[in-house]
């Protein structure tokens, strides 16, 4: 696992020189919602707008989605990825895929969508983001290592974490559609974001600590290749920080 410390406005930079790289090979991406990638997809955006980087090679697959919101709701991840970061660039909409949390048969819906992936080839980098749980995709603390696309129910602090988009917490949904842990393993390249103080915990752990379903973003350790950026308050628990910045420092780049 490699661990970037980055000073804050860097870690979105980071992330998208590696994006880019699998981007202009015309890769299929894994993408992930929330308030951590959103600088990064900002970045990405200009680099189409300013430097000509093109997507229209490309396909992605979103991580999760909520059940029962329809993909018109403003809060749905079909209707995020798009504003935040597709309808912005040159990629073809249909193929942008992400599970459909309306349909009544969620175990149905849930092998579809694994199934669109393996005949994609597989996702080649996919991007996440960590809980302040632990927690990757929407798979909670206790979910099995070796679980793959399905329904879950949130936790109680993923849907307090979650309010801020919504209402209040009682608007957040209870229960969602996410691939895997073990589906989220079989990507070419794992590319975790982390920012902030709060998210400190959660680095440590799913860096340093054991891996553990009782931390679900812990699964990186297992990929042989998975990059980890993190901002300088998320490492501040990082028992090796020095040594992380030493390896970063003395890499060799060709």
């Amino acid at each position: 696992m490699d661990v970037l410390i980055r000073p804050t406005a860097e870690v979105a930079t980071t992330a998208a020189d590696i994006l880019a790289g699998y981007i202009r090979r015309g890769a299929t991406l894994g993408l992930a919602t929330g308030s951590t990638p959103t600088p990064t997809y900002r970045e990405l955006i200009r680099r189409h707008a300013e430097e000509g980087l093109s997507f229209a090679a490309c396909r992605a697959f979103l991580l999760d989605e909520y059940y029962g919101l329809p993909r018109d709701h403003e809060q749905s991840y079909y209707a995020t990825i798009r504003r935040e970061l597709t309808a912005h660039v040159d990629i073809d909409d249909a193929l942008v895929a992400s599970p459909d949390g309306t349909i009544p048969d969620y175990a149905a819906a849930a092998a579809d969508y694994e199934e669109r992936i393996a005949q994609a080839g597989g996702v080649d980098v996919q991007l996440l983001g960590v809980g302040t749980n632990g927690h990757v995709a929407f798979n909670e603390p206790g979910s099995s290592l070796a679980s793959r696309t399905r329904l879950t129910t949130l936790h109680p602090q993923t849907v307090k974490d979650n309010a801020r988009f919504f209402g209040s917490a009682d608007d957040v949904p209870r229960h969602v559609l996410t691939q895997g842990l073990g589906t989220i393993l079989e990507a070419g390249h794992l590319l975790l974001l982390a920012t902030g103080h709060a998210k400190a915990d959660a680095v440590r752990r799913l860096v340093e600590g054991p891996v553990s379903a009782s931390c679900p973003a812990s699964i990186l350790q297992l990929h042989p290749n998975a990059t980890v950026v993190v901002d300088e308050e998320a490492a501040d628990d990082l028992g090796n920080a020095e040594y992380y910045r030493f390896i970063d420092d003395n890499a060799l780049r060709g």
